[in-house]
């Protein structure tokens, strides 16, 4: 059976269970006076290979926020794309010069709000392996993939605390080699991995 097909049956599987998902960023999150919640989107890339996998990107350390982390091809909904999938197709092809028509699009998956205000939604996607793909030197510093099986893995999950403006703060963490997925990014896989039922 195609990827996406497996994928598309999965989640609906998972989504009719509806197990229960993480508390959002915004548990800890008020708004100041005059901020908005901002919409975003990233896309979660599935490439279609024997043993599936999911690309992700390395942030470069120069940059103004999340420098240095590991995460998905996404950012802000522009008032000219079309909705959340046009945002999160817009945003990989600009980051990694991924063309959209490259992508079949699965569908969306549970929004997550971040501690820093914005509304990101999930976009499944499914890539053919082995894409010539072009990192945006400002905005991507690598592009990798990580095992479909490892990012599911539950006991790969490892739930941490910090101690945040006088209270405690809990978050994932998922270490594959030495790549260390945390924060919004990692809450998101995590999301992920209790909607899918993923077929064997």
């Amino acid at each position: 059976m195609m990827l996406a097909t497996r994928l598309r049956t999965a989640l609906a599987d998972g989504q009719a269970r509806d197990p229960i998902l993480l508390e959002h960023d915004d548990a800890d999150f008020a708004l100041r006076a005059g901020e908005q919640i901002v919409p975003a989107a990233v896309l979660v890339p599935f490439v279609d290979r024997v043993d599936p996998t999911i690309l992700m990107i390395l942030r470069p350390e120069t940059m103004r926020r999340h420098a240095g982390q590991i995460a998905f091809p996404g950012g802000r909904v522009d008032p000219g794309d079309d909705g959340v999938i046009g945002a999160a197709l817009r945003e990989a092809e600009e980051e990694i010069g991924l063309p959209r028509a490259h992508v079949d699009v699965v569908g969306t998956v549970d929004r997550y709000r971040t501690i820093t205000g914005y509304d990101v939604t999930p976009v499944i996607g499914v890539l053919p392996p082995d894409l010539p793909l072009i990192a945006q030197p400002t905005e991507v510093a690598d592009i990798f993939e990580i095992p479909l099986s490892f990012l599911l893995e539950p006991m790969n999950h490892i739930e941490q605390a910090v101690e945040w403006q006088g209270r405690e703060r809990r978050f994932f963490e998922i270490t594959w080699q030495d790549r260390r997925i945390w924060g919004a990014t990692a809450a998101m896989i995590v999301n992920l991995a209790r909607r899918l039922a993923y077929p064997a």
